[in-house]
């Protein structure tokens, strides 16, 4: 499904059991039994306890030692996770978890923002899992 029942996002591992149903040759066609599944759909989605999953991603940068304090940070402000740090041919490799939208700016910040670290390189994100952000009060 495309709009879910929680802020209109898609839904992902969706399962329906159809139970019952019966078929007529002069009623029965394929856009009854569509418009019949969007109108179930509709009144039972809320009810199935749907939650709103982030997208995390795995992701890199190197960097010289002594930007490593402000690369840390900068994944701290946008709700990244360190998961690790190595050493690399005399420089850092920052190892970390950073939700979607938050890698997506971070991208963004390294490729069009001449700075000082532009001795830094960035890894390409990679999806690794899904985080629940949102479940609604039953």
């Amino acid at each position: 499904m495309v709009n879910g029942p929680l802020a209109g996002f898609p839904l992902d591992s969706l399962k329906v059991v159809l139970k019952d149903g019966s078929y007529h040759p002069v009623d029965s066609d394929a856009l009854s039994f569509e418009i019949a599944a969007k109108q179930a759909f509709r009144k039972f989605a809320g009810k199935c306890n749907p939650v709103i999953l982030e997208p995390i991603m795995s992701t890199e940068v190197v960097t010289p030692e002594e930007y490593v304090g402000e690369v840390i940070g900068d994944f701290n402000r946008r709700r990244g996770r360190v998961e690790g740090m190595e050493s690399k041919a005399g420089a850092r490799v920052v190892k970390a978890k950073v939700p979607l939208a938050e890698s997506l700016a971070m991208l963004q910040y390294f490729v069009l923002l001449p700075r000082a670290e532009q001795h830094q390189q960035w890894s390409s994100p990679i999806m690794k899992r899904y985080l629940q952000i949102y479940k609604p009060r039953s």
